[in-house]
């Protein structure tokens, strides 16, 4: 099995078990703190990443489900072309967290959510490890597309 392989069924793999015990532990609209700014708050998303498209898509499940599908299968195959090992695993986590999504929308018409990282009352949109997978490797094909430092290579001498 190949190494972005791995990464996508990691990813998906680690996604769904914290969605299975998100909706095993917790209740709608009853967080539960974790450390300051961050409390476990169960909600259900059926935009993209973060809430975005949420209105567009309410009550499109198979609708998202086909769009985030078709996008996953070209992160895919971009994968597959990906030479440098960055790049590779980027496009690998991107696949991973929309395959996490998409079972979700296919399952339950929704994406689970549970992770709230707030500051006093103010709260980033409710994620789930999938989010994390997609912006980390949005993050990986960002620093892959940095222009490298090449270091010199020593001048022989000719004589």
């Amino acid at each position: 099995m190949t190494r972005p392989a791995i990464v996508v069924l990691a990813t998906v793999l680690l996604d769904q078990t914290t969605k299975a015990a998100a909706l095993s532990g917790l209740v709608p609209g009853q967080p539960v703190a974790i450390l300051p700014g961050l409390d476990l708050t169960l909600g259900f998303n059926e935009g993209a990443s973060f809430g975005l498209l949420s209105g567009p898509m309410s009550g499109r499940p198979l609708l998202m489900a086909a769009v985030t599908a078709g996008l996953t299968l070209v992160f895919a195959v971009m994968a597959l072309r990906a030479r440098h090992p960055v790049e590779r695993t980027g496009f690998a986590l991107i696949v991973g967290g929309a395959i996490g999504n998409i079972i979700d929308r296919l399952r339950q018409g929704a994406v689970t959510d549970f992770l709230d990282v707030f500051w006093q009352d103010w709260h980033w949109p409710t994620f789930n490890v999938a989010d994390m997978a997609i912006t980390l490797g949005a993050a990986c094909l960002l620093a892959s597309s940095l222009p490298q430092r090449r270091r010199k290579e020593p001048v022989r001498d000719q004589g």
